[in-house]
């Protein structure tokens, strides 16, 4: 026959149980963290693509093809400027200062070869999750 667990027991029981999620979330948020480091880092360091020329051709074609005349080429965090995308989202004419990693390269190689064939760049803010600077949309536009 089987004692019934006391009161205290349960405490135990729920006490144990309370750890265990925590600990639980603990780690997620830490693998979340981590992901999101190792993303940025890929970020920063990525180089342009050897085929940049031949893509970016593609791209506008096909979206001229649609009738349009703007193409959002580049998405990355606000977070990755390093003001956080201040200078981005106040229309700030210095805004290209901000850009770091490859929105930084992306930006010189519309500098030195995409501006002077007539090209326009424009950077903002597109998102605004809990009311802060979220993404930032980097848009090719022509015509």
């Amino acid at each position: 026959m089987s004692n019934i667990i006391s009161p205290k027991e349960l405490s135990l029981i729920s006490s144990a149980a309370d750890d265990a999620k925590v600990d639980e979330e603990r780690q997620e948020r830490e693998k979340k963290g981590k992901q999101k480091k190792e993303l940025q880092d890929a970020f920063m360091s990525q180089d342009l693509h050897p085929e940049v020329r031949d893509r970016v051709n593609q791209a506008v074609r096909r979206a001229a093809e649609q009738g349009l005349t703007q193409l959002q080429v580049i998405t990355f965090p606000a977070t990755y400027c390093n003001d956080g995308g201040r200078r981005i989202n106040n229309l700030d004419p210095n805004w290209p200062d901000s850009l770091e990693g490859f929105a930084k390269r992306a930006y010189e190689f519309y500098v030195r070869e995409l501006k002077p064939l007539g090209y326009k760049l424009h950077c903002e803010v597109v998102s605004f999750p809990g009311g802060m600077p979220g993404d930032v949309g980097m848009f090719l536009k022509w015509g």
